[in-house]
């Protein structure tokens, strides 16, 4: 205890000149002054941000825990040569299958490894990335071609009709085919939204965030007492259950077909072709020709497994009146709907916070920031930076090119950026030309409606309410 509290006034003496927020308590510091409420501690950030543009960062104290706010490009490019994940989140996150699929009508694969640090991480990410590579990506397209078709054929009874949420149209959608591309488990979710699995994922999504701000739930003893802990144990341990099934289940068969094969009795390995995540994580190996075990492959799917109105003359030029599946050769060419779902996720960026740990003393813009403090950038602040981008709240899309790499990060930036972000580049295109090839969308919205919420992932609280017409499509 003597040792935290010396600690606590080191930080505090150190960075006494970072620009702070009035009204903390001794030992407490803000963490009584956050909202808890996603949609309301959400509004409370932006407030600050906002309020406060003048200034490269912004300090706040979560207990004896410094945490520095983010959110100028010029700030969060200067990186120490060690940044791990934030211990806020390492509380909350490191067993969870960290789900981050959804904003507005688009989708985004979070971080792999996102709780891995140090060696691991680094070991991990340089085993993990070839699995990501564009050409083996292209496996996937199959499952989400007919998970987007699906999608169409429920909206075709909002045709002509009422305006309606079509929320939970797209992120079922989005788990669909997260499941199935991951591990191989097709768990039915848009034909099935009430599976356990799937209020599983919702609900912890909700609680990890509560607990990260709530400094009394961080230790694991305390938080079983109350009775958010428990529900958060009994809902991770739905999700552990599943993940853990579908890798024994999938290993077994492998195991089976192997001894078979040595024995020349002519078994099979499956009649399912597609290869999903996981069956790649299978092979993958490190330099030494080590592969990953069970374990550290059910670390790397849960977290594999935790985002308008367009002119459609592009959408004709490539697909003309055709249904058809969309190809990679179709996905290369969607140059503007890129443009789309970059404004988008530069508007309402997937993942609202992003969090690190410093493990080392650095200077950051003229203020000393020390070790252990835990950064947050916040890309919807950063995002709407009047020097990089004029008129910011306006919808433009448009080239990058000139513009400071670390101005917009909608998949985070530097070493530990999204190792998924082409897969969800390839969901969003397929998913969104499929539906705008079937219809006209009507927003029924304006923006300030959508009640947007930081969680752990953006969002819209409020619904996001659409109308349709149907276009003309050959489905021959």
């Amino acid at each position: 205890f003597l040792q935290m509290m010396a600690t606590y006034a080191h930080n505090w003496l150190q960075m006494r000149s970072i620009p702070t927020i009035s009204g903390a308590y001794p030992f407490l510091g803000h963490a009584l002054l956050l909202e808890r409420g996603g949609k309301e501690f959400f509004q409370q950030m932006i407030y600050y941000t906002g309020r406060n543009r003048h200034v490269p960062m912004l300090k706040l104290w979560l207990g004896t825990v410094p945490v520095i706010a983010m959110f100028k490009a010029e700030t969060i490019e200067v990186r120490p040569k060690h940044l791990g994940i934030c211990r806020l989140r390492r509380i909350c996150c490191l067993d969870y299958a960290l789900f981050a699929l959804d904003v507005a009508f688009l989708f985004f694969v979070t971080m792999s490894c996102i709780s891995s640090t140090g060696n691991k991480w680094r070991s991990r990410r340089k085993m993990l990335t070839p699995t990501f590579h564009f050409t083996i990506l292209e496996d996937f397209l199959d499952v989400m071609n007919e998970q987007a078709n699906i999608l169409v054929n429920k909206l075709e009874k909002h045709v002509d009709g009422e305006k309606f949420n079509c929320f939970f149209y797209i992120t079922l959608c989005a788990l669909d085919i997260i499941c199935e591309t991951a591990m191989g488990k097709n768990i039915d979710a848009q034909t099935n939204d009430d599976s356990e699995y799937v209020r599983a994922v919702y609900r912890m999504s909700d609680l990890i965030h509560r607990r990260m701000k709530t400094i009394w739930f961080w230790h694991d003893v305390l938080y079983l007492l109350f009775k958010e802990g428990r529900d958060h144990k009994r809902n991770l341990k739905i999700l552990h259950n599943f993940t853990t099934n579908v890798i024994n289940e999938r290993a077994n068969e492998i195991k089976r077909y192997e001894e078979c094969k040595s024995d020349d009795k002519g078994m099979t390995l499956s009649n399912r072709k597609r290869k999903a995540f996981f069956d790649l994580l299978l092979n993958v190996m490190d330099d030494e020709g080590n592969k990953l075990s069970l374990e550290a492959i059910q670390e790397e799917v849960d977290t594999f497994m935790f985002e308008l109105g367009l002119e459609c003359n592009e959408l004709d030029e490539v697909f003309g009146n055709s249904d058809r599946p969309v190809t990679l050769e179709d996905l290369k060419k969607l140059k503007y709907l890129e443009c789309v779902i970059k404004e988008t996720l530069r508007i309402f960026p997937s993942v609202p916070l992003i969090a690190r740990e410093l493990n080392e003393d650095c200077d950051v813009g003229g203020y000393n920031v020390v070790k252990g403090s835990q950064i947050l950038i916040i890309p919807y602040a950063l995002h709407r930076d009047p020097q990089y981008f004029p008129d910011p709240e306006e919808f433009k899309p448009e080239n990058s090119v000139g513009r400071h790499p670390y101005a917009y990060v909608p998949f985070s930036a530097g070493p530990r950026n999204c190792i998924g972000q082409r897969f969800a580049m390839m969901e969003e295109k397929v998913i969104l030309s499929c539906i705008l090839r079937h219809f006209w969308v009507e927003s029924n919205q304006k923006r300030e409606e959508l009640g947007v919420a930081g969680e752990l992932i953006l969002r819209p609280t409020n619904g996001i309410w659409i109308k349709l017409k149907r276009r003309n499509v050959d489905a021959s």
